[in-house]
């Protein structure tokens, strides 16, 4: 009798530390899938493809969870074997999860508090329903891999579920907003989208013009309909003279989404270029999407297209009046000739409409740096601001923090920091910046670029035979397209002793440790985030 009231007391308590140990799992999972969901932008079928090229749903440890789940459901699995099992596995995930360092953690917005609860609510629901169905402690402990196992549907099916919910709730912030532009009508909108420079154009025209106006830009990557709303709820006052409005786009319609809000007035097309080829699918789309914004100028505006991108030269604008710039003698309204290096910066000549051709002097380094600067001049320039004062306010522009950015460290050693995105057309110029390099080794760190669709793997070959031409030494870093930049290395001769293959930025930065001495050039080329390995 003593030995089966033991063995009932340690059933029941293996049963409930195991089932809390399956609560705690379970919370920590979602956590986990409600970032990924955050940083897919809270769009399922963004979070379907991140699941079918992550492997999460085949890792070790769900396989693992599946063979133990239809094992406890064998009637010769006894209770302290199978909760045994289960604790094993649930504290060993939870500690894997509360212990993980997210290069971009989630960040817990009204709405991620939202769809956490309504996971948790479905979860709790599902309980309900299995333990009535069931009456059984021991189905129930074995339920919770059930509920681990589904997460990724769990959360997906509390995003579809609040969907009317937050389409409410935007509306009521887009007519906020909508109000708000209504009652500034002398306020000068300036619209800037691009396949890439758009942040950069963005910050160095807003340096430019706040020597005379009052401007207000959209921060960081606000640039979603959403993060637009939110600049002009929470950071435009009833001073503020221009808004510089940066439209960032993955599918045809966004752009247009933002211009039917703000109306702008001007606007730069900085490129038209293979970026988020996974949801355009085609460069075409790329174009019609870009354009958007020229097609939303009216006849009294102006829009700057940059012509060094034949998809965007060729794209003719009959609405309103567009300028043309470009880097070199083009015969494009604005163009960059005379452009030279040296360790403080860049000096070049502009050519604007009319014959003239003013000098200037920049901290920036790099041919993209300078095709961004030229709309920012030229807005400028047509706004009325005084040469002197453009020339003044240029050589003052700041490098934009992992945009081709240059600093020095301590022990000699040169970073070029290009990490915040990576592109064809701006990794060559970020890799032509390296190979002009001297005095020591120039070492390029890169996991490689990515949204590029059908052309990830070719785009990564031609990037890394790019890097066996300007590099001395290749840190490859991830799996993602490792084999593709391998490749391109290897085609175009680069050493093997030179070519280093890590998993993670830590990695990285311990190989870089025993080899780099001072002198030397470190280039950062692009850094996936959390949802690419």
């Amino acid at each position: 009798m003593n030995t089966l009231m033991s063995f009932i007391t340690v059933s029941v308590i293996l049963l409930a530390v195991t089932g809390a140990a399956g609560v705690a799992n379970l919370l920590m999972e979602l956590k986990r899938d409600l970032m990924m969901m955050q940083q897919n932008s809270y769009r399922p079928e963004r979070y379907m493809r991140w699941l079918r090229t992550s492997g999460d749903t085949t890792s070790w440890l769900r396989l693992t969870a599946l063979v133990l789940f239809f094992l406890i459901l064998l009637p010769y699995t006894g209770i302290v074997l199978g909760c045994a099992c289960m604790l094993v596995l649930f504290l060993f995930n939870t500690l894997r999860l509360a212990t993980a360092v997210y290069k971009k953690p989630l960040v817990w917005t009204p709405r991620a508090r939202r769809i956490y609860a309504v996971a948790v609510a479905i979860a709790a629901c599902a309980s309900v329903a299995a333990w009535f169905l069931s009456r059984d402690w021991m189905f129930m402990a074995a339920f919770m891999l059930a509920l681990y196992l589904l997460s990724h549907p769990i959360m997906m099916a509390a995003v579809i579920i609040l969907k009317p919910v937050e389409a409410h709730i935007n509306k009521g912030y887009y007519d906020d907003a909508a109000r708000i532009l209504r009652s500034m009508p002398d306020m000068k909108v300036i619209g800037i989208t691009g396949s890439y420079g758009k942040t950069s154009t963005k910050h160095y025209l807003n340096r430019i013009l706040s020597e005379q106006w009052e401007v207000l830009m959209t921060p960081g990557s606000y640039n979603t309909p959403m993060g637009v709303i939110r600049t002009v709820r929470e950071m435009m006052k009833p001073y503020t003279e221009i808004f510089i409005c940066e439209m960032g786009a993955k599918n045809i319609g966004d752009i247009k989404e933002i211009c039917d809000l703000v109306h702008p007035d001007m606007g730069i097309i900085t490129a038209v270029g293979e970026q988020h080829l996974e949801s355009f699918k085609t460069i075409e789309n790329v174009q019609r999407t870009k354009f958007e914004l020229a097609d939303a100028i009216p006849a009294e505006g102006f829009v700057l297209i940059n012509n060094d991108f034949p998809y965007a030269a060729s794209r003719q604008v009959d609405n309103t009046c567009a300028l043309r710039y470009s880097i070199g003698d083009t015969g494009a309204d604005f163009h960059a000739t005379d452009i030279a290096y040296g360790k403080d910066g860049t000096r070049f000549t502009l050519h604007v409409p009319g014959g003239d051709a003013y000098r200037f002097d920049t901290r920036l380094v790099g041919e993209c740096n300078i095709s961004n600067l030229i709309p920012a001049i030229a807005i400028a320039l047509r706004l009325g601001m005084p040469i002197e004062k453009v020339q003044s306010a240029v050589s003052r522009v700041e490098q934009v923090e992992h945009r081709l950015s240059m600093k020095h460290t301590p022990g000699r050693i040169t970073i070029i920091d290009d990490a915040f995105n990576s592109n064809p057309h701006g990794s060559r110029m970020a890799l032509d910046v390296l190979r002009a390099m001297d005095g020591g080794k120039r070492i390029i760190i890169t996991p490689g670029m990515i949204e590029l669709g059908d052309r990830q793997r070719e785009a990564n070959e031609a990037f890394g035979r790019h890097i066996a031409e300007c590099a001395d030494v290749a840190v490859i870093v991830g799996e993602y397209n490792r084999d593709a930049i391998l490749a391109g290395l290897r085609d175009a001769g680069m050493p093997e002793e030179r070519v280093h293959a890590v998993d993670t930025f830590a990695q990285a930065q311990k190989t870089l440790a025993s080899i780099a001495t001072p002198g030397d050039t470190v280039l950062y080329e692009n850094d996936l985030p959390d949802t690419f390995k």
